[in-house]
This record gives structure tokens, sequence and C-alpha cells, in this order.
């Protein structure tokens, strides 16, 4: 008979340091984890605690051999699990096992406004971080989009606090649900990539509690996050990854996180300030070791000999050492220790359909307006999308960003996918299959980036082009003119001063002289749509003659088959826009105010960014600054049927302080194609103590419909969607008085109001 012997004791062979009858507390999957924490930590050395709050490798800190404890292995996300790199070098690691399927980028999740796409997106990615022997995935990133220059932003979640905090807390769960700790980054105030290390944000308690803090806050108390990672800026003077505000007051202490705070690569910049305030594991430090290049590099981190010798001339006890340890353990028993620990796997079909279906999901219909059709007679006019192929004979495809990867590169983002499926042969693939006689014909149109790899992943075709800007545009402005429609894939990249990390954007206009290129297609050819892939918005001084326009995201491994889909109408377009896109950069109030990026400090390597515009970010600012009217708002995105919303009603008309108050709105599909629209609830008080935006987002329901069907959607608020904080006793404040429910389809299309008194 064949005896099946439990993880934990074939450790307890290993340690060797009791009878078989005597498993140490540690390796007793039966005891209480805090119980075996306390164990662990009684059997460990100074050297052994020492050893595990700082990095062996360039992504791993070592776990604690003697005692059985495996090494911890993290991992760059959010949007796939990067390739493997060398022991010590960023070059990669020549592996054959590492691909992985490419998940969209974070603002495409988050313009799908649906919490269940976000579980299914934390799972599918733990399977592939599991498969693939990661303890720990860093991301998902929060960050709150403040300005569209920002390189990051397309890791991250959009403007607003409340989408976000609703998206990030099922990605955490679902990843972590895997055994993998998922952690959230970068805390706190990382809103630009420029000077990243050098930025000291100057930001009031009441916009840094209302505004940048509650998707965090909410990764913590609610996904109960395992990681925090520290991000490389400073606030009030003291650097992110051992700030003493950030992590031990409002992290540890208000909202009592028992994981464990990550630097940011490189962002620990001092022993002192680490052991004291907050930080947990150390990792990616340039020190004088690792420059150089020596074998003992790790041992000269800040958290490493040079905490060692503090302690050992007396500066320190080990209680700091045993709190960082304690957390790690902990980690450890939710990792790597885990008794039902599962093995994964890898680019499996589920997780390309949740892929794809994240990104047709996320996909947003901008604009979308009628214009002449041949094929109907002269005077009839109908919507461009979505485009039918029957009758056509030629369709252009036109711009680079058709034919460029955009899974490789941007930084610690930059994936190498089994797969991706670009937008030209995407599309080429289903019009082949829904109009065999329909030619697709291609046209560069223009040159942007012809780097031919990044990291060592290659980008696929070659993208090396010696025709001039001139040649270019000229011939796909000639194809346009024999073309049934146009699609011009165009937008950004992730070249650096684009959606790259490290740089932010120089400008808010479309590169490579993408304007030029798209005014004359449109007037050679009116029957176009834009494309726009990016995590950013841009501006278009064009839009007013381009009757369609589509924000295409960065949205990985199925991004052809997924923007063919929705183009063609083989999926509903439902996505909705995760930021306000501003007509033109002076609408953003970092910009409008002058306060992007900072003043150099005299006499001194750090640049103070003021954020004089506080609590109104995004569509705040806008609908406070009436002549700031975006392109499109908050919130925005167009369908290929029609909705109508009901009058909304709330089950109360009073609300005591510690009530909850539920709005109920009917949603009929009037349209003549199956979709799902996004029921926004926006919260207005009506008379405040202390300046409030006009609305906030307080709650969203995303809801499917048949044509014909109606269905009732009710949105329950308590105390806390109605709160504000008050920087002046450091709390929230619920103030009683007149609030307005305002319930629409995006941030400037209120549809329905329900006035209600908070006692």
């Amino acid at each position: 008979m064949i005896r099946k012997i439990s993880f934990a004791t074939v450790l307890f062979f290993l340690t060797g340091t009791a009878t078989f009858s005597q498993i140490p507390v540690y390796l007793d999957e039966n005891k209480p984890v805090e119980q075996r924490i306390d164990d662990a930590l009684s059997r460990m050395t100074l050297d052994e605690k020492i050893a595990v709050i700082h990095a062996q490798s360039k992504f791993s800190s070592p776990g604690v051999k003697r005692l059985g404890f495996p090494d911890f292995w993290t991992d760059d996300g959010p949007h796939g699990v990067r390739p493997d790199v060398l022991w010590d070098e960023w070059v990669q690691a020549g592996q054959t096992n590492d691909s992985c399927v490419a998940f969209p980028a974070l603002t495409c999740l988050a313009a799908t406004w649906n919490p269940e796409m976000a579980r299914r997106y934390g799972e599918s990615l733990g399977e592939e971080a599991l498969y693939r022997g990661k303890s720990m995935i860093l991301g998902p990133g929060v960050n709150i989009n403040r300005t569209p220059l920002a390189g990051r932003n397309f890791e991250y979640m959009g403007e607003d606090p409340l989408l976000a905090s609703r998206m990030v807390v099922p990605y955490i769960q679902g990843l972590q649900s895997k055994g993998v700790a998922a952690c959230v980054k970068h805390y706190a105030l990382n809103n630009d990539e420029e000077y990243r290390h050098q930025v000291n944000v100057i930001v009031s308690d009441r916009a840094l509690h209302e505004i940048y803090l509650p998707a965090f806050k909410a990764a913590v108390t609610e996904g109960k996050v395992w990681g925090v990672m520290g991000a490389y800026n400073l606030y009030k003077n003291q650097h992110n990854s051992h700030n003493e505000i950030l992590l031990n007051r409002i992290l540890k202490q208000d909202w009592g996180f028992d994981g464990i705070v990550v630097s940011d690569w490189g962002g620990c910049h001092d022993t002192d300030e680490a052991v004291k305030n907050g930080l947990d594991l150390e990792m990616g430090s340039w020190t004088d070791g690792m420059v150089m290049g020596a074998t003992n590099g790790y041992d000269r981190y800040y958290m490493a000999l040079p905490y060692k010798r503090l302690i050992q001339q007396g500066k320190y006890s080990t209680s700091e050492l045993d709190e960082k340890v304690r957390r790690l353990l902990r980690t450890f028993y939710r990792t790597t220790m885990r008794g039902d620990r599962q093995v994964g796997f890898l680019c499996s079909e589920s997780h390309y359909k949740a892929a794809l279906d994240i990104a047709t999901e996320g996909i947003v219909l901008l604009k979308n307006d009628a214009v002449k059709d041949p094929s109907k007679g002269r005077n009839v006019k109908s919507t461009l999308l979505p485009i039918d192929l029957t009758g056509m004979k030629r369709v252009l495809i036109v711009g680079e960003n058709a034919i460029k990867m955009m899974t490789v590169g941007g930084g610690s983002s930059s994936l190498k996918a089994q797969k991706e499926i670009l937008p030209l042969d995407g599309f080429k693939a289903l019009a082949e299959s829904l109009s065999p006689g329909t030619v697709v014909d291609y046209a560069r149109g223009y040159v942007g980036d012809t780097i031919q790899s990044f990291d060592g992943v290659t980008v696929g075709r070659s993208l090396y082009e010696s025709r001039s800007a001139d040649e270019l545009r000229n011939e796909a402005v000639s194809k346009a003119r024999q073309a049934d429609c146009v699609i011009v894939f165009g937008g950004l990249n992730k070249s650096d001063f684009q959606d790259c990390e490290g740089h932010d954007r120089k400008e808010m206009g479309l590169p490579y002289g993408q304007d030029e290129l798209v005014a004359a297609l449109v007037e050679a050819n009116p029957r176009l749509v834009f494309v726009n892939i990016s995590g950013n918005a841009v501006s278009m001084p064009w839009i007013d003659k381009v009757p369609a326009v589509v924000q295409g995201w960065f949205i990985g491994s199925e991004s052809g088959e997924a923007l063919a889909a929705v183009l063609t109408g083989q999926v509903n377009p439902s996505g909705k826009l995760p930021f306000t896109w501003y007509s033109r950069l002076e609408d953003c109030g970092a910009h409008a105010l002058g306060t992007y990026p900072g003043v150099w400090r005299a006499g001194h390597d750090i640049i103070d960014e003021e954020y004089r515009e506080d609590i109104y970010v995004g569509y705040r600012w806008s609908d406070s600054h009436k002549e700031s009217k975006p392109l499109f708002a908050f919130g925005h995105g167009l369908s290929y049927t029609s909705f109508q919303l009901g009058k909304a009603v709330s089950d109360r008309q009073t609300m005591k302080a510690d009530d909850k108050i539920t709005f109920t709105v009917s949603v009929t599909n009037t349209g003549g194609k199956a979709g799902s629209e996004v029921v926004q609830l926006y919260i207005s008080d009506l008379k405040s103590s202390l300046p409030r935006p006009v609305k906030e987002l307080k709650g969203f329901r995303k809801v499917y419909l048949e044509p014909g069907q109606t269905k009732e959607i009710s949105i329950t608020l308590g105390r806390d969607a109605l709160s504000y904080y008050d920087d002046s006793i450091q709390d929230w404040v619920a103030e009683p008085g007149q609030f307005e429910a305002l319930i629409g389809t995006s941030s400037d299309k209120i549809l329905s109001k329900v006035k209600f008194i908070l006692e």
C-alpha cells in the first residue's frame, strides 16, 4: 500500500530536530499560523533573520534552508508573468518555458467596470504564476491618473478612487486564492514618472485620504492583500519605501496591514529609516557592492550587513528585526509553505479566453457618427460601426500600431508572450471568415519605433522602414481613395516618453506625424475609423471630421482578435472610460495650475511637486470648471444598441447615521442588439461646511440585456459614501443635511436624480 506523506512530514525529516511523533510546531499544519510563526522565529539565528529581509538575487529573497523554508520568488506583473532573468543581471535567462499569456493592461480592466472580470483576471494570473514557481506578483497598480502625461498610467486603474477600489479588491482575492501573494503598488503618490526618485509630493491630508489612498486602503482592509510595494518618490521629505507616516502610521497602525512592505527595486536609501519606518523586504538596492558587481553585493544592502552591525553594536535590539521577520514568515505560510498549494498551469485555453473577454469588454467606443453610405444610396446615412463587410470590396488598414507588438517594452511590465495576435492579422482572419471576397489591404502610413527587441524579446515582424514620411503618407492616401472603409490603428506605443516606465510623455498630441496623416486620410475617404492604441488620452484636433473613434488600449495576447470582433460587431462594445479624456492638456487641473512636474528645491537634488488642484482630479476638476469641457467624459462609452433608464427611486427619504440607503432604477435595452450598460451613481452634497466636488462616483453596476429586456438595478450606500475627510480633526465626517443621488451612464450624462436627507 502506498502511503501519502505530507509536505510538513518531509520537512520534518529534513530538519532532524525531533522524533517522528514530535513534529515541530512550525511544521505542523494543524497548528494556528501565528503559533507556527512564533516557533519558527525562535529557532532562527541572527544571520538567518537578516538574510530573509533582503534580496539574494534580482527577484528572490532567501528562505530558511535549515528549517525547510523555500526561497521567496517575486515577479513583475501586473499584466502577466515576466520572463526570468539571470541571477545577478537584468538580462533574460534564455529559458524556453517562461512565456506567458499577456493579459490586458489594467486601464483596460478598469474600463470593463466589471469586478467579476477583475476576479477572473487575478485567478488566471495566479495560475500562471504558480506554474512558474512565483510566490508574489508585483501588482496590481492603483496609483491615480492625475495627468494624461504620466508614463505609467497604463498600469493603473484610472482617475477615480471608488472605481479603482472596486476593481482592485477582486483582482487581489482572485490572485491570492491561488496561494500567490499580490503586492499592490506603488504606495503612494507615484502619479508621474519623471524624476520619480527625486519628487517630493506636497499634498493636503484631505486629498491624500479622499483621492490617493482609498484604493490602497480597500486592497488592505477588503482585499486582505499580502504585500504592499513602497513607491520611489518622497512624501514629507521621506522616501516612501521607508516612510513613517505612510507605512507605520497609516498602513500598519490605522489599516491593520499584517503583510510585508516591499521596497520598489532600488527604493531603499537609508538603513536607519528602513529599520524604523516600516520596510520589511529590501529589493534591488544599488549599493556600491552591486554597482561594482561584487559577489557579496546583496550583503551590502541597507538591511543586510549594515543592519546586522548596528544590532551587534547595540544601537538596535532585535525587536524591530523580529517584527519584519514575523511578517515574512506569515507571507511564507500564505504562499510557499501553504499545505494546499497547487501546481498551476500556463498558457491554457481558459487563460486566453479570459484575456479575450476582458479585452473585448474593456474596449471603448468613443464616437460613432453617421456618414453617407454609398452602398445604400446617396442620401442614406448610417453609422460606420459596426463594419458590415458584406459587399465591401476593399478595406484599408493603416498604421504602425496594426503590426507592432505591444506586449514588448514599457519597462518592468514587458512580457514574453507565447503569442500576440496583431490587429492587422486579427482583422484579416475575421474578414476572411465573414466575407472571403473582401480584400484587406495595408499601408504603414507612419514610422514610430523601429526597435526590433526589448530585454531579449523580439517584436515579431520587422519594423524596419526606409521610405520617407511623405512617401508613407502618400501611399496610404492613395490606397484610401480606392477603399470602401479605412481603419487607422494609431496612438502611442511603449517607447520612452510615451506609455513607458521611467519617463512621462512630453506632450498630449499624437507622435510621429499621425495628426497630419489622419487629416489627409479622412479628406480622401470620410469612411474612416480611428483606433487609438494607448493607456492614456491623446489630443485629437481632427475629431470633428472623423466619424468613428475606438479606444483600443494595450490589450495583450488576444488584441487583434478582440479589436476585430468589436469593429465588426461580433462583440457589442461596453467599455467605459476610467479617466477623463481632456480636449487639451490645459483642461487638466495639474496643468491648468502649473503644478506639474514641480520645482527643483534650491541647493538640493529634490523636486517639490505640489498638488494644488487638491481633491479636484479628473471629472471633479471638469465639473467645477465649465470652461474645461472634456473631449470624452469619465465613464463615457457607446454601444451598438441603445438603453433607456427609468426614474430612479430610493427606499427612504431620510437616512440616519447608521442606516443604509438603496437606489433602484430600471434599465431597458431599446435597440436591436444584446449589450451591456453601466449604471453609475454619483453623490452630490448640496450644502457642506467644506468645499466638495459637484459630484463623486459612489456606486456602479454593469448589466447585460437582450433586445427589449428590462432589469431593475439596485445600488446600496452607507454613511461612508456621504463622508469627506476633515483634515482639521484627521477623521471622516458625514455632515447632516440634504444630498442628491445622480444616476446616469457617464459623468456628463445624468438621467435621474433623487434627493434625500442625512440626519
